[in-house]
């Protein structure tokens, strides 16, 4: 399959701005596709990168002094909802995020960004060799960060079962009436403990392993007390696991990252030797040593 942004765009069902379509250097399946529990009426969620003009993500190029001049070029993602192709019967919702703003949210251990670089290799739409090259590094935004930013996630669904947050749609009035409480919280709730648990354990991320689980709990197999049991339970034991965790660093290595981030960049738009002083290569690859030898990598 072609590159999505740049079909949606040009049936002018988008319309982000222009450069955004031409520079997608990635974009994959999330949500319940990419989970493995999805139904034949699931919305086809879709996030990527897309790498901006150079002065745009150095805005020094344009003469643009940061913190004096007003008006700084920015881009950090383009999102559009309920994108509907009738002839393919399906609907999208899009995020394409610009590459430095996706480094730092997946760097952040923002559980939906740390997702779509593990999803699995058939949810994966488009991608360039810059694509390839972060997936085949994908382990490197990996660190015990990931404990505190999943277990917020989870917590947060854990209120939106309890306060019945949003029942706006049909679906979810429907789950509440049906099952006493919204399913799909209660799934996702469960899905992001078991992956931070294999983040902790083993310093990967198979985004399908435990998806006849998750099916199970989004058809209501589950009663709600259940739900809450298995969440107490799985903290405590994450509590646990947590502190004697060496399969990832407490944080991710930002030098490396960076330097991963500078070497995409050049890939596009050719040598940056003249718009950014590189981080001492010698310093990056010693790192990376370390990291191997003491079991991190």
């Amino acid at each position: 399959m072609g590159c999505l942004t740049k079909k949606l765009v040009s049936l002018d069902l988008i319309k982000p701005p222009r450069f955004v379509a031409e520079n997608v250097h990635y974009e994959t399946l999330m949500g319940s596709q990419a989970y493995g529990v999805s139904r034949d009426n699931s919305d086809c969620d879709v996030y990527g990168f897309c790498i901006p003009p150079r002065d745009v993500v150095f805005p020094h190029l344009a003469g643009v002094v940061p913190g004096w001049d007003k008006n700084v070029p920015t881009f950090n993602d383009f999102q559009q909802h309920h994108i509907d192709l009738p002839a393919e019967r399906k609907s999208y919702d899009l995020t394409i995020y610009s590459i430095v703003r996706y480094f730092r949210l997946c760097a952040d251990g923002n559980p939906n960004m740390v997702d779509s670089l593990f999803t699995p290799a058939h949810c994966i739409l488009f991608m360039t060799s810059v694509g390839q090259r972060v997936r085949e590094q994908r382990k490197l935004f990996l660190s015990k960060r990931c404990w505190h930013t999943f277990k917020g996630y989870a917590f947060a669904q854990l209120s939106k079962i309890r306060t019945r947050v949003d029942p706006r749609s049909h679906a979810r009035q429907k789950s509440i009436a049906e099952h006493g409480y919204d399913v799909k919280y209660a799934y996702h709730l469960v899905r992001l403990l078991n992956e931070v648990e294999q983040i902790l354990l083993e310093g990967d991320l198979d985004l399908l392993r435990g998806n006849d689980q998750l099916k199970a709990i989004r058809k209501g197999d589950w009663p709600l007390e259940a739900v809450f049991a298995h969440f107490d339970e799985r903290i405590k034991t994450l509590e646990k696991i947590y502190p004697d965790s060496n399969a990832v660093p407490h944080s991710p290595p930002e030098e490396a990252l960076k330097e991963l981030l500078l070497e995409c960049l050049e890939h596009h738009y050719g040598s940056l030797a003249k718009v950014v002083e590189r981080p001492n290569r010698e310093k990056v690859m010693l790192e990376k040593i370390r990291q191997v030898l003491d079991g991190e990598l």
